[in-house]
């Protein structure tokens, strides 16, 4: 195997920007059929640097497509050549997920399925998976457990479920000795309960890998929302254990399924600590970038079909510049005072240009 890039570095207060092909899609639903014509995968790399996106994130199949009929040398190939197109273009790979929620053979879970055949292929997808990031010079494997989870709780034994996951990644992580796993935590869709619903499970299991150093999470703002939690104190936790490597930056109007709306399109306020949180926890210092996942809304028409990933990138930088600008004198008196109101105030007026 070739070495991978251990460590990446950045400045602090400087951002580097990443999203995934998928977010320029046709703007099918489960409802209604496409509304777009398909973009080439190389159209949307040249659109990445054009819209000042240094990341590109990748499922293993976007990387390598019809991976399931290669051999695992056709897969490293293929990966490899694509690493010299992504280096031509001037982007970074930021990560390689495993899309397993996809294949018939994980419908009722890939790692816990209670087949052990079918956990088998679950892993096996998994170590390719980590070929392919290895092939592309990415040290970073994302695990969505998109159906690790149940319909019904009594189908599976939650205990012996958990002990299924830990062995898969301790199992990955023997794979290679550079990479390191990133736990995407949902609490549910498209399962009606998800093994792993918060940072905090996904931390516990961190803790218990063979190596925890190479295990932390990332953290999707519609994510924490549908758990009932404030996307901004989920990642204050993660970033306490150092262990927020990655976020998928979105907003989510209430608890709905998954929408993937625009950056701060929903709640301004939520937005802003988001922000705060990653700006005082020093986010981006070590190399890591500020993912969106982000959907073009279906009536948006072909030819204007990035906005929606330019528009949260405006968005975040927007913030950033709020966040930097607030005053922090008197909300230091504020707090001082235990004047909560008034600090409700400096901040609402600030985030409506006021102040």
């Amino acid at each position: 195997m070739a070495k991978v890039q251990t460590k990446a570095t950045g400045d602090r207060g400087k951002y580097r920007f990443s999203f995934g092909p998928w977010n320029i899609s046709e703007g099918a639903d489960p409802f209604g059929p496409q509304t777009r014509d398909p973009v080439a995968f190389a159209s949307k790399l040249k659109v990445y640097r054009k819209l000042g996106f240094a990341g590109v994130q990748f499922h293993d199949d976007d990387a390598v497509p019809d991976l399931n009929r290669l051999s695992r040398q056709s897969v490293v190939a293929k990966a490899t050549a694509l690493g010299k197109v992504l280096k031509n273009e001037g982007l970074e790979p930021e990560f390689v997920a495993p899309r397993l929620w996809e294949d018939p053979r994980t419908i009722d879970g890939g790692y816990t399925s209670n087949s052990p055949a079918l956990r088998q292929y679950a892993v096996d997808r998994s170590l390719l998976a980590i070929d392919i990031a290895d092939a592309l010079g990415c040290r970073n494997i994302v695990l969505w457990l998109a159906r690790e989870g149940t319909y019904i709780r009594e189908s599976k034994n939650a205990r012996v479920a958990h002990e299924y996951l830990l062995s898969a990644i301790n199992k990955m992580l023997n794979h290679h000795p550079y990479i390191r796993i990133m736990i995407e935590p949902k609490p549910n869709e498209p399962m009606d309960h998800a093994y792993v619903p918060t940072i905090g499970h996904a931390i516990s299991l961190a803790y218990l890998s063979m190596d925890p150093n190479r295990v932390g999470g990332l953290i999707e703002t519609a994510h924490a929302k549908l758990a009932g939690l404030d996307p901004s104190d989920e990642m204050a936790f993660a970033l306490f254990h150092k262990k927020l490597w990655s976020v998928h930056l979105n907003d989510q109007n209430g608890l709905k399924f998954d929408e993937d709306k625009n950056f701060g399109a929903a709640n301004l306020r939520e937005a802003f600590n988001q922000v705060r949180v990653l700006e005082e926890g020093g986010y981006g210092s070590e190399g890591e970038m500020v993912g969106l996942d982000v959907k073009t809304f279906r009536t948006q028409k072909q030819t204007n079909n990035t906005a929606h990933l330019a528009n949260s990138k405006r968005f975040f930088e927007l913030m950033v510049r709020k966040v930097r600008t607030f005053d922090r004198k008197a909300e230091a008196r504020f707090i001082k005072d235990r004047d909560y109101e008034g600090l409700e105030r400096l901040v609402i007026e600030h985030l409506l240009g006021l102040k």
